[in-house]
């Protein structure tokens, strides 16, 4: 069985682990210089900075105890601008080989959590431009353009979330379908090894596509 992702507030030890994934992230991102510094002390000196801010926050996404995921975020209290609380997401970003897992649909649940808890009515996000990805994952989720950033309230968030919680498990169950299909035709008289393209041709057919990232919203540090 494939383990559990499991999302957390960072302390101070996950920091070097996060500072990895935000320069991962720089990597990927055609815009590197954009995403933050390359060298990982500084990027765990400007976490560190982040956590002490008010409303601050990072959560890790874990994957068999290994760090795989980030998202930095700020709670904002009512304002001159502003007189509702809101949640600004600084920095999103999920690692290549941890994708299509759940891991940012896990860190975007425990983000409309916060939000909540917090009594933000609106979630704001700012992708890194480019990332085309992260953009269609945000816009499935409800988050629509609002000048230059993309925003979704909380309460249309943590409905698309159940939803797709749904699509995702439908999305499993038709997979062990056609798993076991595969394996009732080998047994009915194939011999050899799977056509895994004949395979996964069957599988996109049959589930719509999930995207879990390549979640990478612009980290302030990220």
């Amino acid at each position: 069985m494939r383990a559990a992702v499991v999302v957390r507030p960072a302390v101070g030890d996950d920091l070097p682990g996060v500072a990895a994934l935000c320069a991962e992230a720089r990597r990927e991102s055609a815009a590197g210089p954009q995403v933050c510094f390359s060298d990982e002390s500084k990027l765990v000196r400007q976490l560190r900075v982040l956590l002490s801010v008010p409303g601050g926050t990072a959560l890790v996404a874990f994957h068999d105890d290994v760090p795989v995921g980030f998202l930095l975020a700020r709670v904002l209290d009512p304002h001159i601008f502003n007189d509702e609380p809101s949640l600004y997401i600084e920095a999103l970003y999920v690692s290549q080989d941890a994708r299509r897992r759940g891991v940012g649909h896990a860190l975007l649940t425990a983000t409309a959590e916060l939000a909540a808890e917090h009594g933000a009515i609106d979630v704001f996000s700012v992708p890194i431009p480019g990332s085309r990805g992260v953009q269609r994952f945000l816009a499935r989720l409800g988050f629509a353009p609002a000048a230059g950033h993309r925003v979704v309230s909380t309460a249309v968030l943590q409905r698309r979330l159940a939803a797709d919680s749904g699509t995702l498990r439908r999305g499993a169950r038709s997979l062990e379908d056609l798993i076991a299909r595969r394996r009732k035709a080998r047994t009915d008289g194939q011999t050899g090894p799977v056509d895994l393209r004949g395979f996964q041709d069957d599988y996109r057919r049959e589930v719509a596509a999930g995207l879990d990232a390549p979640l990478v919203s612009e980290p302030a540090s990220r």
